[in-house]
């Protein structure tokens, strides 16, 4: 499956490790990160290689490719935030995780009643990655019974 990775980038990069955690696990279970720079300790200077326009074309391009968004949004990000108002306006399913430390999160996000939304908060990193199988499991299967 084609996952979209989001998390903030210019908002702060104190959770760049909890971003390649993440990315790890979806790697290892084999499935297509189109943003796995988002985890990179680098994304700061690869990102200041382009432009903003490029950037943002890039980003609604895998947005509109992938099958699903994975957001960790305990910092707050503008971008983070219009991905997810994206995906959801073109019907992508997105799971936005935060952890319990950064409550509350935003309204937007919190409040949002879209059955394309599911909203998690946890507590430890492994908390973080049971709710991260579920989710996709859920999607892989509405998926084959779309085929069908």
């Amino acid at each position: 499956m084609k996952i979209y990775l989001s998390g903030a980038i210019r908002g702060g990069r104190q959770l760049q490790k909890t971003y390649q955690i993440i990315l790890d696990f979806l790697q290892k279970n084999n499935h297509e990160v189109l943003t796995h720079h988002v985890a990179s300790q680098d994304v700061l200077e690869i990102e200041n290689s382009l432009s903003e326009v490029d950037i943002f074309t890039k980003d609604e391009n895998w947005l509109n490719e992938c099958d699903c968004v994975i957001a960790e949004v305990s910092v707050p990000s503008l971008g983070v935030g219009y991905e997810i108002a994206y995906a959801l306006c073109i019907k992508k399913p997105v799971m936005a995780i935060f952890g319990k430390k950064f409550e509350p999160i935003s309204a937007m996000i919190a409040g949002n009643t879209s059955p394309l939304l599911v909203v998690e908060k946890y507590s430890s990193h492994s908390q973080l990655i049971s709710f991260l199988a579920p989710f996709l499991d859920k999607i892989q299967s509405s998926t084959r019974i779309a085929l069908e």
